[in-house]
C-alpha cells in the first residue's frame, strides 16, 4: 500500500510538471516584450524555468520507475492491474460500467436511434448508435472498467487481448483461467453451448478439453503412469475475423472456428482435414511431432505458429503467397516455412492476409499480400492490388542497420521498435515501407500495436500515444471521433501508468499499475 501511495503521488507529479511543461512552452508565444532587451530577459527566464522544470520532470520519472521496479521485484505473482479501454462497443465489446449492470448484463438502450444517426449522452456513457439490431457506443476518451462488474468475480487480470480483425476479446486471469466475449460468428469463441449465438455479450468462461497427462506424455516420448486429468491453464489466445487460437501452459495448441470452404481455401485450423469446429480441438499433429507451442498468429485464411524452439509453421489457404512457401496450393496440415528454417524466430504477427516474423538478429521477414504496402518492402508511388511475396523477405529500408526487437501488426499495417526505443510504420496506402515517427524522439518506445488502420504507442515512462483512423470509433482515445495523422499523446491516461496494451479492429483496452 505504500509502494501504491508514492506511485500515485509521483504520477501526480509528472502530470503537473508536464503541463508546466507545456504551459512554459506557450510563453515563448504569448510574453509581450517592448524592446530587445525585454525580450532577452524573458526569453532567459523562460528557458531557466523550462531547464528546471525539465530537471524535476527526469526526476520525478526516474524516481517512479524505480518504485515500479520495487513493486515488480517484490510481488510479480499477485500484482493487481487496473483496466481502462476505449473505442467502439458493438453488443459489449467493451464492458465498461456504463455499458453492464452490476450482473455483468449489457444494458439496453434508453434512447433508440435511427439509422447510424449519433444520440448524445453524458459524457460518462458515451455516444450511442443504433445499427439495425445492434446496440454501438462509442467511447472516445479512457473509461475505467469495473472487473469485478465485468468478469463477475474479482480476478486478477494477466492478459486482455483484443482482436485486430473482429469485435471479438478475451482475458486471461493470474490462475491461467481465461474468459471471451464479442463477435462468435463461425462459433470463433470457441464455446460450444453458444454455438448459434451471433454476439457473445457477457464474458463467458473459455475452456478446452481435457487431456490426460500419460495421453500428452506418451505422444512426447514421456511414459509416465500418470493417470490425472490437470486443470489446464492458457498462456495466450488469439482471436481472429473467422477462427481463432488458443495455447495451454504447456504449449498445446488449440483451434476452432471456421475450417474454410472450397471458395476461400482450407486447411486454417490445422487438423488435416478442412473442417469447422465450433469445440476447441487440439492439433494432434504437433504432439506427434513432439512441438511444443510458444505463440500463434491468426489471420483471416491463414495461420502461423511459433515453436519453442523457434521454428515458424504455417497452414490454411495458399492464396497471395499468404503460407511463405512458394505455393499456392492450400495446407491442411502446419508446415516449416522453409526459408526460415536456420533461423532462431523470436516473434510472430499477422494482419487480414500477410504474416511478419521477427528473428534474433534484430530482422524483419515478411510474406503474403502486399496491396497496401504491409510488407514494407517498398514498390514506387503506389503498388498493385494483386502485390504480394509468396516467400519471406527481409523488411529494410530505414530500418536497415538498425536492430529491431518488438513488431506489431493490424489489418493492412505494420509497426516496428528499434533496441534504441524509435519507432516505425508502414502500410495502408500510407508508407510503402519504413517511416520514422519523428514525433517520438522525445521518449523510447517499448511496445506497439496495431488495430484496423491505427496504432497506439506505450513508452517506457508508461504513457500512450495514439495516430491513424479514428473516425466514428473514437479508437485513438483524443476526446474526438477524427482520425489523427501524427503520434499523439493520449491525455486522458497521464494520470496512470500502463504497463500492457492490446488494439482491436475498433477498440482497445491497457492494464495499468
Amino acid at each position: 500500500n505504500g509502494h501504491n501511495h508514492n506511485l500515485k503521488q509521483k504520477n501526480k507529479m509528472i502530470a503537473n510538471l508536464r503541463n508546466a511543461l507545456r504551459h512554459n512552452s506557450s510563453l515563448c508565444h504569448l510574453q509581450p516584450c517592448r524592446s530587445a532587451t525585454a525580450i532577452a530577459q524573458t526569453s532567459s527566464n523562460i528557458l531557466h524555468q523550462s531547464k528546471s522544470l525539465q530537471d524535476a520532470f527526469s526526476t520525478a520519472c526516474i524516481s517512479n520507475t524505480r518504485i515500479l521496479s520495487s513493486i515488480t521485484t517484490t510481488n510479480t505473482t499477485n500484482r493487481y492491474y487496473g483496466v481502462y479501454a476505449w473505442g467502439q462497443s458493438k453488443n459489449g465489446t467493451l464492458p465498461l460500467p456504463t455499458v453492464v449492470d452490476e450482473e455483468g448484463l449489457l444494458i439496453e438502450s434508453q434512447t433508440p436511434s435511427e439509422g447510424d444517426k449519433a444520440v448524445a449522452q453524458p459524457a460518462s456513457k458515451g455516444l450511442v448508435l443504433s445499427s439495425g439490431s445492434d446496440r454501438v457506443q462509442v467511447f472516445d476518451t479512457p473509461a475505467e472498467m469495473d472487473v469485478g462488474k465485468a468478469f463477475g468475480a474479482e480476478k486478477e487480470i494477466a492478459q486482455y487481448i483484443c482482436s485486430p480483425l473482429s469485435s471479438s476479446s478475451a482475458v486471461i486471469f493470474n490462475d491461467g483461467s481465461c474468459a471471451v466475449w464479442g463477435d462468435n460468428s463461425n462459433g470463433k469463441l470457441g464455446l460450444p453451448n453458444q454455438t448459434d449465438t451471433k454476439f457473445v455479450t457477457t464474458p463467458t468462461k473459455f475452456q478446452v478439453p481435457t487431456v490426460m497427462e500419460d495421453e500428452v506424455n506418451s505422444m512426447k516420448g514421456n511414459n509416465d503412469d500418470n493417470m490425472a486429468t490437470k486443470e489446464i491453464g492458457f498462456r495466450t489466445i488469439r482471436l481472429g475475423s473467422r477462427f481463432s487460437a488458443a495455447v495451454t501452459t504447456a504449449g498445446d495448441l488449440f483451434t476452432y472456428g471456421f475450417g474454410g470452404s472450397v471458395l476461400d481455401g482450407m486447411g486454417m485450423l490445422g487438423h488435416g482435414d478442412g473442417e469447422s469446429y465450433t469445440t476447441p480441438k487440439r492439433v494432434e499433429s504437433l504432439i506427434e511431432d513432439g512441438c511444443a507451442v510458444d505463440d500463434v498468429a491468426v489471420s483471416d485464411l491463414h495461420m502461423t505458429v511459433l515453436t519453442t524452439e523457434g521454428e515458424v509453421l504455417t497452414t490454411g489457404s495458399g492464396s497471395y503467397g499468404r503460407l511463405g512457401n512458394l505455393e499456392s496450393a492450400d495446407q491442411l496440415f502446419l508446415e516449416p516455412v522453409e526459408l526460415l528454417g536456420g533461423m532462431n524466430t523470436l516473434q510472430v504477427v499477422g494482419g487480414h492476409a500477410f504474416s511478419l516474423v521477427l528473428t534474433d538478429d534484430g530482422m524483419i521477414h515478411g510474406w503474403g499480400r502486399n496491396d497496401k504496402g504491409q510488407l514494407g518492402t517498398g514498390g514506387g508511388m503506389m503498388v498493385d492490388m494483386y502485390a504480394m511475396n509468396e516467400l519471406p523477405t527481409p523488411i529494410e529500408g530505414y530500418l536497415e542497420n538498425n536492430k529491431v526487437v518488438k513488431i506489431a501488426a493490424g489489418h493492412s499495417h505494420a509497426a516496428a521498435i528499434t533496441e534504441s526505443g524509435e519507432l516505425y510504420t508502414w502500410g495502408s496506402n500510407q508508407h510503402l515501407e519504413p517511416q520514422l515517427m519523428t514525433q517520438l524522439l522525445h521518449t523510447k518506445c517499448v511496445d506497439v500495436k496495431c488495430g484496423m488502420d491505427y496504432t497506439v504507442i506505450l513508452d517506457h515512462f508508461g504513457q500512450l500515444y495514439s495516430f491513424g483512423q479514428g473516425k466514428k470509433t473514437g479508437v485513438l482515445g483524443q476526446a474526438s471521433t477524427k482520425s489523427v495523422s501524427v503520434a499523439t499523446l493520449v491525455e486522458g491516461m497521464t494520470h496512470r501508468t500502463a504497463v500492457s496494451i492490446s488494439a482491436g479492429m475498433s477498440h482497445f483496452a491497457c492494464l495499468v499499475e
